[in-house]
């Protein structure tokens, strides 16, 4: 019975990054062997414990074998005779294909660590096309390691597109899409995976609003870059560079999706497009079950981002009616991502990356003026119901409009 550190945290000691958790794989136990050392099975599909005192996940060696459709579609085998080497072989790529005794020297028997320092995305063997999540997770990877000048060997793209082309894609689950898709967007160039979905055709299997804006092109004074997914993919780096969090980086993603249904006749303008981006923020949102913060900032940036860009035109009123949209007054939390996502967006343009964006300030110091707002003046003064509401509102505006017009007066320096 012997134990070796595996995958992510070898990988990631080889590269210099940070070590975030650890896995082991046994070789030569079975599961009673791990009782009576005190592990607590916690696996599944196949035989995982749980270290009694570190907590860490030690997996029995398995080998795997294909009997159906999908993620799930496996038989394993994790007797005591399953090699280290039989067990490293059945993983996707030849980096993540290492191990390490505590202490030991490396056991690299697919040439990992040569990959590693060629910066190659290579497949282990053949069986990679037997799992189509692989497919998310390379694209992921390619994402997390893009800046380090990481990139997919043609062989594993070849293989990718196999995956794509004999529909296995589709016997995924939303949520195991979702989960990738979720890291990805986490990642230092989310953008990279979805280019990479995109190139071998896993984009239309389940993004299919995102892989329509394909093409489609939108006014050059506006967007140099001129395609509208390319806007796409700039917007999310820089939501990225930003370091926004998740729900952010989501409604970056689904903010112009509208884009891909205007009529080719009115091209390149797309006017109304942020209602048919809510709608399919919606459409998408609901297919992936993504989770609700998420969702619901989607639905907000798609609908209103153009609100965001011409904030300081804004009338008093129309940026009372969007604050009070956004809950602003009970979400501040939710006002900061929504602006990021607007400032991702005006950013992802090719030659905009490093232009200013007063808006952000403004919206800040307009939601903060609101906070000088008190209602308990206007309950002394007897008012209540619907009377207190409507003055309320209009203490809002008026507060709204002193704002706007101290601003016009002398604006911040940007």
């Amino acid at each position: 019975m012997k134990n070796y550190l595996v995958g992510g945290a070898v990988r990631d000691q080889l590269l210099g990054r940070p070590v975030t958790e650890r896995d082991w794989v046994v070789i030569g136990a079975t599961p009673e062997d791990m009782a009576a050392k005190g592990f607590r099975p916690v696996g599944k599909d196949f035989p995982v414990f749980l270290h009694p005192t570190t907590g860490e996940e030690y997996a029995l060696a398995r080998t795997e074998r294909k009997q159906g459709h999908g993620y799930h579609g496996f038989t394993f085998n994790a007797s005591p005779s399953v090699t280290l080497e039989e067990d490293l072989l059945r993983r996707d790529l030849s980096i993540n294909a290492m191990a390490r005794e505590p202490g030991g020297a490396l056991v690299d028997p697919y040439n990992g660590l040569q990959d590693l320092k060629a910066r190659k995305l290579r497949h282990v063997s053949d069986a990679f096309a037997e799992d189509p999540l692989r497919v998310l997770r390379i694209a992921r990877f390619a994402a997390r390691y893009h800046a380090l000048g990481f990139y997919i060997v043609d062989d594993t793209k070849a293989l990718m597109r196999k995956l794509v082309d004999d529909g296995e894609l589709a016997h995924l689950t939303a949520e195991r899409v979702w989960k990738e898709t979720e890291r990805a967007l986490m990642e230092q160039s989310p953008q990279v995976y979805f280019d990479v979905l995109e190139e071998c055709g896993a984009l239309k299997v389940w993004f299919p609003e995102l892989a329509a804006l394909r093409g489609v092109p939108q006014t050059e004074k506006h967007h140099p870059e001129i395609d509208t997914l390319a806007h796409q993919y700039l917007a999310l780096q820089q939501a990225a560079k930003m370091a926004l969090p998740l729900a952010a980086r989501y409604a970056v993603l689904v903010h112009d999706l509208g884009k891909g249904e205007t009529p080719e006749s009115e091209w390149p303008r797309h006017i109304g497009h942020e209602m048919r981006s809510k709608k399919l923020s919606l459409k998408i949102s609901s297919r992936l079950k993504v989770s609700r913060d998420c969702q619901d900032l989607g639905v907000l940036v798609a609908e209103y981002h153009t609100h965001s860009h011409r904030a300081l035109e804004l009338r008093p009123d129309t940026l009372w009616k969007l604050f009070r949209t956004l809950d602003v007054l009970r979400r501040p939390d939710r006002l900061e991502s929504f602006i990021g996502a607007c400032e991702a967006d005006a950013r992802g343009r090719l030659g905009f990356e490093q232009s200013p964006y007063p808006q952000a300030d403004y919206l800040r110091g307009a939601a903060a003026a609101l906070s000088h707002v008190d209602i308990g003046a206007l309950q002394q003064q007897g008012l209540e119901g619907a009377a207190l509401g409507q003055a309320l509102e209009q203490q809002r505006i008026s507060a709204l409009t002193e704002y706007k017009q101290a601003w016009q007066t002398t604006p911040p320096s940007h």
